[in-house]
């Protein structure tokens, strides 16, 4: 399940909770008891591991040359 953060617009109290995706948006404050919670957008919370294109395509690593750029062996 899915950790969503909410801000009260009303008073500024902030709380995550873990909810469902199918679960209804929170409106009530906790603190301040209006309804003008809001949720916020905030970073996913997985990372890419290994060695498929993520790590090797856009992690800055190696970079192809093309072929005119790569030196050929001398007999």
């Amino acid at each position: 399940m899915p950790i969503y953060a909410y801000k009260c617009t009303a008073c500024g109290f902030e709380k995550d909770y873990l909810q469902k995706i199918s679960d209804a948006p929170i409106k009530t404050c906790p603190h301040c008891g209006q309804d003008t919670m809001k949720k916020e957008l905030s970073a996913p919370g997985f990372e890419l591991k290994g060695s498929g294109w993520a790590a090797t395509d856009f992690n800055g690593g190696h970079k192809a040359l093309p072929a005119s750029h790569v030196k050929s062996e001398k007999k």
